[in-house]
């Protein structure tokens, strides 16, 4: 997971906040409390100044309505006495002076090195004003010299009604202005003191918000990871603490679910392990998801590499179908991936994913390998086809004999014996047939059984191929290749000599005139070979493999003449099997066929008996 920037976390982020928060707070306060101060100490110093000057306003006009007399001072002397404190007492007022009316002559002024000025016209325009507008006139300037702000005053003189003067007033109001400059510089001190305080606060305050949080950070990424061991420590009962109550419950709520979830994704791993049908699911674009090793192996496929690959590509079914029409399938699909040297299908099923609202959430495919079932049926197809022409082809035959015979031909001394003995063979061939039929269907029950004996299998064999040289009417000579010793074998006597019967019989029947069979049999570890092989016309190398199939015929008109049935190296086959060993041939087109089977032999039996 990517770590969180510094200026990102809720830590800081926090801190910055409440700081910040703090930090406008104070702007506001400080703005609103040194425009207000600084609003009152103004008012409260022209306010002071004012007073004095309506004071020496009441004492002006006393004097300049005053009756004097040739030995008395002059006005202006009186005047300059009046002035004279303002002069040495005050240290806000830098100059007061009385402008008279008429004349706006300067009659007094209370700077001692301004003295010149008595007598003289003045030239301030504020003067004129306050006089005019019987009211008074007041500015702050910028002193040239030293560059401070000063309060100038001009106040108009009434006696009665009439303005008979006016007082100019100078005042330093710069004082005014360095207390706000002192008074600023305290506020931003304790401003400064006051973040300072805060931030340290907010730390610690967001430490008691965050602490908790970066422990459920913690463990949701151990939860990520799979570990649901560890809790989230709890410091509170406030809000965060049941926060944290409620994630350890979550926690333990997720263990418990996903401890399920892996249960039962075991048991669903384990069922479509060992399924024999193959599974495929897919999502709701008909992308492969999960497919287990059986669905693997029949569509002969890597798993990780059919993941999210679409499914009809994946059966091979982008030609004929979509996915939307799978969808909609309700029976089976066969899957035909037959190829010329081997055949091979499928069948699949079809079902539809689905969520509680309906929506189509997927599909799962269900793959059967229905080969061998075809092939069974193909051959049941074939094998009662092939009952239902060996036993009409005799029966037909019959049929025209017998109406021959009933029409009248039983009175011809000719060929009424010759009729009848082509029924008796047909007869005898249909009984050979139901025969031969009987004993495979006795075989491919459940409860076949053997009645296995202990047997010289060398004096066993001698003995069968005895009888077969007394009773054959070609001319065929007989060759042995058999032990001088005796090889006993655990066998149903009379379930192996029609084996052999069977084998040999078909060896006479394609041995020609003055041909040779050869009888032999080998030993090895655990088994005995035994081996009969003819000089006939042989069997095509692709017919080879198919000669224990029943009602096989390599050369079927010959076959019938012969009066065979396609059932006898079939029943040797099943009665091979039935003693635990296994039947083959060889062969070579115009040298003969070799037929071999095996049986189980154990070589310990055979020290016991000798």
């Amino acid at each position: 997971m990517k770590k969180v920037g510094f200026f990102r976390s809720i830590h800081v982020k926090f801190v910055l906040i409440y700081v910040l928060l703090i930090l406008v707070a104070m702007q506001i306060i400080g703005v609103y409390f040194v425009k207000q101060l600084e609003q009152t100490l103004r008012t409260n110093f022209q306010t002071s100044i004012q007073q004095r000057v309506d004071l020496l306003a009441y004492n002006v006009v006393e004097e300049m309505k005053k009756d004097r007399k040739p030995e008395d001072p002059t006005l202006e002397e009186d005047l300059k006495k009046v002035l004279k404190d303002f002069d040495e007492g005050d240290s806000d007022i830098t100059e007061v002076q009385v402008i008279e009316n008429r004349s706006l002559k300067i009659l007094g002024t209370s700077q001692s090195s301004n003295q010149g000025l008595v007598g003289q016209r003045t030239t301030v325009l504020q003067v004129k004003q306050s006089m005019v507008l019987e009211e008074n006139q007041s500015s702050i300037k910028i002193e040239q010299k030293t560059g401070h702000r000063i309060w100038v005053l001009s106040t108009p003189i009434k006696s009665g009604k009439k303005v008979i003067g006016a007082i100019y007033l100078v005042a330093k109001i710069e004082n005014v202005f360095e207390q706000m400059k002192t008074i600023n510089n305290i506020f931003a001190t304790g401003t400064a003191i006051a973040l300072s305080i805060t931030a340290v606060l907010g730390i610690l305050l967001a430490q008691t918000i965050t602490r908790p949080i970066a422990d459920m950070k913690k463990q949701a990424l151990a939860m990520a990871k799979g570990n649901f061991s560890r809790k989230v420590k709890v410091y509170g009962q406030d809000e965060i603490g049941t926060l944290a109550v409620t994630f350890n419950h979550l926690t333990k709520k997720l263990q418990e679910a996903q401890a399920m979830t892996e249960g039962e994704r075991r048991k669903l791993s384990s069922v479509l392990s060992y399924m024999t049908d193959g599974v495929i699911a897919t999502d709701r674009k008909g992308r492969v998801i999960l497919i287990n090793d059986p669905a693997a192996e029949m569509l002969n496929v890597s798993r990780e590499t059919v993941l999210s690959q679409p499914i009809v590509e994946l059966l091979d079914l982008d030609d004929t179908n979509t996915f939307e029409d799978l969808l909609e399938e309700n029976e089976s699909l066969i899957l035909d991936y037959s190829t010329k040297a081997e055949r091979y299908i499928l069948r699949a099923n079809f079902s539809i994913i689905q969520k509680e609202t309906g929506f189509v959430n997927g599909l799962i495919a269900v793959l059967h390998d229905i080969t061998d079932q075809e092939k069974i049926d193909a051959e049941r197809r074939e094998f009662v086809a092939n009952v239902s022409h060996e036993l009409r082809t005799p029966l037909t035959t019959m049929r025209s004999y017998l109406e021959a015979l009933a029409d009248g031909a039983w009175q011809d001394p000719e060929i009424a014996p010759n009729f009848l003995e082509v029924t008796r063979t047909e007869t005898e061939r249909m009984i050979r047939l139901v025969n031969d039929l009987l004993q495979l269907s006795k075989m491919d029950s459940t409860d076949y059984k053997l009645t296995k004996e202990w047997v010289n299998f060398v004096d066993f064999y001698n003995n069968i191929i005895d009888r077969f040289e007394m009773s054959k009417e070609q001319n065929v000579t007989f060759k042995r290749k058999l032990p001088k010793q005796a090889i006993f074998v655990e066998v149903d006597e009379d379930k192996m000599t029609q084996v052999l019967y069977n084998i040999i019989s078909n060896a006479l029947k394609y041995s020609p005139e003055g041909g040779q069979v050869t009888f032999s049999i080998k030993e090895k570890e655990d088994k005995i070979i035994v081996s009969v092989s003819d000089q006939g016309v042989g069997i095509p190398k692709e017919n080879i493999g198919k000669i224990f199939d029943r009602f096989y015929r390599v050369d079927k008109a010959r076959t019938r003449k012969l009066g065979g049935t396609g059932l006898g190296l079939a029943i040797a086959q099943e009665m091979v099997k039935a003693h635990g060993g296994s039947i083959w041939a060889t062969s070579e087109e115009g040298k003969g066929t070799k037929i071999s089977f095996s049986l189980p032999y154990e070589r310990s039996e055979e020290d016991e008996w000798s």
